[in-house]
């Protein structure tokens, strides 16, 4: 997608100097005006140019031997492209809304930044035929986008898609840090229960993937929607970045498998347990293990099952069979 690149240009930060004049700054007031803070069209609101994230088609349905047109309401699936002081790093197919989430979380999640405050600035600005998640990072940041360029156009079912190596693909990922979270049977089935009734965009299309964090004190805390699994954990993940959610003492749900790349992602954020409501490939197994990671899969009514680190899970008996 062609993107509109603007001139070069100063830091907000420094813009906002030279307008007042001033020409130095101390060291605290330059951490203060690198703050992440979005305006309320970078809140995930459906601005002028960006698609809601529901459409409606028509369609005609066949039941037994009955025949009704009618329509159906489908998820939109945009290309989105997120770009870095000018320089194009990804275009992912995904649904457009809670864009300001995807950004940020996309950018720690993939390891361009550590910290909301290092993104200076973010634009959501509609393009012909998708939107650009326009980003200015912190000087010291900027380098990062050299180092791992992937320029890549990722479908909304690939996470992984376009990186350079297979090294990249399977990158190490970090081990998360202890964490006296333990949680027995009926804390994961009530997490999981919380989810059906908060997938607002599921329950019109029956059609996207969820991603939620949940903390046995507070309930569920937050729950984001994508037709792309790791796109509905990224936007997830800039949800609890922005509102200072640390997701060590919580579980971790999502309503999709679980593949490498969620088990990256939840490293980068550090949680300690993922759950979700089908299995994980082998590949997540062997990161999952490797980052400390407890992985829970086939999370349903009558129960779950424990594929690394059952010490975190309080349960009363476990027979062995064949």
């Amino acid at each position: 997608m062609p993107l509109d690149r603007p001139p070069p240009r100063t830091s907000p930060a420094a813009r906002e100097r030279e307008s007042s004049g001033q020409t130095s700054v101390s060291p605290a007031q330059e951490k203060e005006s690198s703050r992440y803070t979005p305006s309320p069209a970078q809140r995930g609101r459906v601005g002028e140019g960006v698609p809601p994230p529901v459409n409606s088609t028509s369609r005609i349905a066949y039941r037994g031997d009955t025949a009704t047109r009618g329509m159906r309401a489908i998820p939109e699936e945009t290309p989105v492209a997120l770009t870095y002081n000018r320089s194009a790093y990804a275009v992912m197919l995904a649904t457009p809304a809670d864009l300001d989430d995807f950004a940020l979380g996309f950018s720690l999640t993939e390891g361009i930044v550590q910290t909301a405050a290092e993104i200076e600035e973010l634009d959501i600005v509609p393009a012909d035929g998708g939107i650009e998640l326009r980003m200015w990072l912190a000087p010291e940041r900027a380098d990062t986008i050299t180092q791992r360029q992937r320029r890549l156009a990722g479908p909304s079912g690939c996470g992984l898609c376009g990186l350079e190596s297979l090294a990249d693909a399977i990158r190490k990922p970090p081990r998360v840090a202890a964490s006296s979270a333990h949680f027995d049977h009926a804390a994961i089935h009530t997490a999981m229960a919380t989810l059906p009734a908060a997938q607002k965009l599921n329950q019109q299309t029956h059609a996207v993937h969820a991603a939620a964090f949940w903390h046995p004190q507070r309930g569920l805390v937050a729950l984001r929607e994508d037709v792309g699994r790791h796109n509905a954990l990224d936007k997830l993940a800039g949800a609890l970045a922005r509102d200072g959610v640390a997701v060590t003492e919580g579980l971790l749900l999502l309503s999709s498998r679980i593949s490498v790349e969620l088990v990256q992602k939840a490293a980068m954020l550090g949680a300690p347990v993922v759950v979700a409501v089908s299995a994980p490939t082998a590949l997540a197994v062997r990161l999952a293990d490797e980052a400390g990671i407890t992985l829970i899969g086939i999370a349903r009514a009558d129960g779950f099952e424990v594929f690394t680190h059952p010490e975190r899970i309080a349960l009363q008996q476990v027979q062995h069979v064949a």
